[in-house]
């Protein structure tokens, strides 16, 4: 964790610091505004693979356990939650297509949540967002399925907005277990700040170009 500590100047107040929402709101609407073409030619891709919907809705948890709907194109095959149960992602996952392989590696999936941002459910910086359902496989001998709400850090994590990119998504190891990435959202909880947003988003920018979010070393 020590990679990341460079990048906060000082503890935030409680709760969330008072530019935070004006700064999504503007983000959110210019993202949505100049990437919109995009959004046309990735759907037609996703359709023209498997005349699946392009988009994935799920129920997710927000701050104080609020729960909303949550978009994104969808990467994997349709009705992988019904068939497969909503599980982490993990490397060669045969649930992920072609198309969407390409939008996991460049974060392109994840443009709807723009959307999510804009209506308040979401902050471009925070802990993601989990399914209310969702387990973990714990990584012992017996090979444990765990609720996520059993997780040491699941509650402290939503006292703030869940965020499409923050400290746990740019800085830790892609397959680490929930557990250890609760550490970093709760970090992020205590320093969080507008400067130390704006590096965390512009590093998720360098990411994205280098098309390394699905890395699991590291991504910049």
């Amino acid at each position: 964790m020590s990679r990341f500590k460079k990048l906060y100047s000082s503890s935030a107040d409680d709760g969330e610091y008072l530019l935070k929402r004006p700064f999504d709101i503007g983000l959110s609407f210019a993202g949505i505004l100049f990437s919109f073409p995009l959004w046309i030619i990735i759907a037609i891709a996703i359709w023209s693979e498997d005349r699946g919907t392009p988009f994935y809705l799920s129920d997710r948890v927000g701050k104080n356990g609020k729960a909303f709907r949550y978009f994104k194109f969808r990467t994997m095959v349709p009705d992988s939650d019904k068939r497969f149960g909503p599980l982490q992602a993990k490397e060669n996952d045969p649930r992920i297509t072609r198309v969407g392989k390409i939008l996991r590696i460049t974060a392109m999936d994840e443009l709807p949540q723009l959307y999510n941002i804009l209506r308040g459910d979401m902050s471009f910086v925070g802990p993601r967002p989990l399914m209310p359902a969702e387990i973990e496989i714990e990584q012992n001998a017996s090979g444990e399925a765990v609720r996520l709400k059993q997780v040491k850090g699941y509650v402290e994590r939503h006292s703030v907005t869940p965020g499409l990119t923050g400290i746990a998504q740019v800085f830790a190891p892609r397959d680490l277990i929930r557990k250890h990435k609760f550490r970093y959202d709760l970090f992020y909880i205590k320093k969080q700040s507008l400067i130390l947003d704006i590096k965390l988003i512009l590093l998720s920018f360098w990411i994205t170009f280098r098309g390394k979010w699905e890395s699991r070393n590291k991504k910049f």
